[in-house]
């Protein structure tokens, strides 16, 4: 790196330098695009230890979809965990003595029927479960509870009541 400033004095000297210091530029761009390339390697080399280990693991894959996100718009937390629980608890409780086809078949058709459910159907069925159980009250108007007659309400000129005038 050449930091004197040197005196130009003619057209030719002016494009020799300006040629210089576009090959200078060139120069330091490879530099650092090699350098970036370096630093980015081993900044990753701990993330791609941690990806084979990951991948090597199993049932993680079936946890990172749990909490991926979907393109499905229906599909929630609730529909991401009845998806692996149901295959889990109909394979524990009703199919122990079941051949493979026979649990591939109830898997394919829980999946199916499991992407259907979503949280916003089960508070709507809880919400609607909830106002046919719950008793219905019949609303009295407080003038028939006490047993008065309710004050009419006359307006004179002025807009006040006539009950609220004092005397």
């Amino acid at each position: 790196m050449n930091n004197k400033q040197t005196k130009i004095r003619n057209l030719q000297e002016l494009k020799t330098e300006i040629a210089r210091l576009k090959e200078l530029k060139n120069e330091q761009e490879a530099y650092l695009k090699t350098q970036f390339t370096l630093f980015n390697n081993k900044i990753e080399a701990p993330i791609r230890f941690f990806n084979s280990l990951k991948n090597n693991i199993p049932g993680v894959n079936i946890i990172q979809q749990l909490f991926a996100k979907s393109n499905n718009p229906d599909s929630d937390w609730l529909t991401k965990t009845l998806r692996i629980g149901v295959p889990f608890v109909m394979n524990r409780l009703f199919l122990k003595n079941a051949g493979m086809l026979k649990k591939a078949l109830m898997l394919l058709l829980s999946e199916r029927a499991v992407g259907q459910i979503n949280q916003d159907k089960i508070s709507g069925l809880i919400g609607k479960l909830s106002n046919f159980i719950r008793p219905k009250k019949k609303k009295k108007k407080a003038s028939q509870i006490e047993g008065e007659v309710p004050l009419k309400d006359e307006v004179n000129e002025y807009g006040i009541p006539s009950y609220s005038e004092t005397y």
